[in-house]
């Protein structure tokens, strides 16, 4: 008997199922710790890059698309979704706010429903583009993991936003794909969030605003991707086989 992904699956597709396992941990960091469950959604963002850089580099194969879609259901689709979730049950109970709460779990479970559909749609239309059509499933996650990190936490426009991304990751509107310098970038900022935390509990060097800062500074470029990308952002991006932030 042997494992039969053995000598099948590249350097690449093992990063695309380490992304799956942090989803995974960031659905069970959700239920201790929301910030927590932020950044490890970031760490998903991060290695969802770097698994189309090493496909560029090292190869893909077959399995490599499937692979990378299937990982963004657990880390872009659930984790985000239970994300939102306990932020609303953190801040209102079913017997205190039934309304609140239903709106809030309608809208996660939207979130998820829309993501798979889009990352099918993804894989199966979209995969070999340089752009893609609804807002990626990456680019929502980042967006309301950031929120979160920067303190936006008040339940209603958080559920209103997961809601309205469900909605929009089913449109028609084309995103390009990032630039490699600009994509750098992002996971570059991605990374200052995720330490932040790690080097204020090392050193009293770094203010301790600084994390929040790093957080307002993801969000605003996220979202400025979000809302002037179509539009604005037209050109040969990173593109590959795995896509990113601009991507899936």
């Amino acid at each position: 008997m042997y494992l039969r992904f053995v000598g099948r699956l590249g350097l690449a597709d093992a990063v695309t199922v380490a992304n799956a396992a942090v989803g995974f941990l960031a659905v069970i960091a959700a239920t201790l710790d929301v910030t927590l469950a932020a950044r490890l959604i970031l760490v998903a963002a991060i290695a969802d890059g770097l698994d189309g850089v090493v496909a560029r580099h090292r190869g893909s194969t077959p399995a490599g698309p499937y692979l990378d879609s299937l990982a963004d259901v657990a880390s872009f689709a659930v984790a985000p979704a239970t994300l939102v979730a306990m932020v609303v049950f953190d801040a209102r109970s079913f017997a205190v706010d039934p309304l609140l709460v239903g709106l809030g779990l309608g809208a996660a479970a939207l979130f998820v429903s829309m993501a798979v559909a889009r990352l099918g749609m993804y894989t199966a239309y979209d995969s070999d583009s340089r752009e893609t059509v609804g807002v990626p499933t990456t680019l929502a996650a980042t967006v309301l993991a950031a929120a979160v990190l920067a303190g936006y936490t008040d339940p209603v426009p958080l559920v209103a936003a997961t809601a309205l991304f469900a909605v929009l990751m089913g449109t028609t509107i084309t995103y390009p794909d990032l630039h490699a310098q600009d994509a750098m970038v992002m996971g570059l900022v991605q990374a200052a969030v995720i330490v932040t935390p790690i080097v204020h509990r090392v050193t009293s060097v770094f203010p301790p605003w600084i994390g929040e800062g790093f957080a307002f500074a993801l969000l605003f470029l996220a979202s400025g991707y979000l809302l002037l990308g179509p539009r604005f952002y037209w050109g040969d991006g990173i593109g590959g086989p795995n896509g990113g932030i601009g991507g899936t």
